[in-house]
């Protein structure tokens, strides 16, 4: 075989047509594009999800839910999750270190999902109820971190 004689299958390689190149070309004198509009002239771009007018779906949609400018982001720890950990005491940079959360955001927030059979010594900025009490009842501790005035 040799490569000179490689040739692309008829019709594949089209010229490409030059537009605007007079009446001469087959597209006459709007080059196809009409004779006006916004479409019609040069440096015409359309913006995202444009519907020809039509009232856009992403304006049409309903806008639902609220945003608390002033909510606080807690990261979560369940005490089940802490029954799993190696170790009797506990405080936030542990936490983070053994990456059982991955930021601190607002703050440290303990919740009582499972269960806790042993004594450990945990140091949040919150706690739920029963997480408070799945600590006692174990016999563990459970201090309040408090907050400093610029946040956590």
């Amino acid at each position: 075989m040799n490569l000179t004689q490689l040739r692309p299958p008829k019709g594949q390689k089209q010229k490409k047509r030059r537009l605007g190149q007079g009446m001469g070309t087959g597209r006459g004198k709007f080059s196809g594009r009409g004779a006006k509009g916004a479409k019609s002239i040069s440096g015409y771009s359309r913006m995202r999800g444009f519907e020809g007018g039509q009232m856009p779906l992403h304006r049409r949609l309903p806008k639902r839910g609220f945003t608390n400018i002033f909510g606080k982001e807690y990261a979560i720890v369940n005490v089940s999750t802490l029954e799993a950990l190696e170790g009797v005491s506990f405080d936030p940079q542990t936490l983070l270190d053994l990456r059982v959360i991955r930021k601190l955001q607002d703050g440290l927030k303990v919740l009582g999902t499972g269960d806790l059979k042993r004594k450990i010594t945990i140091k949040a900025h919150h706690f739920s109820k029963s997480a408070l009490e799945k600590i006692q009842a174990a016999g563990g501790t459970a201090e309040v971190i408090a907050k400093k005035a610029g946040g956590v």
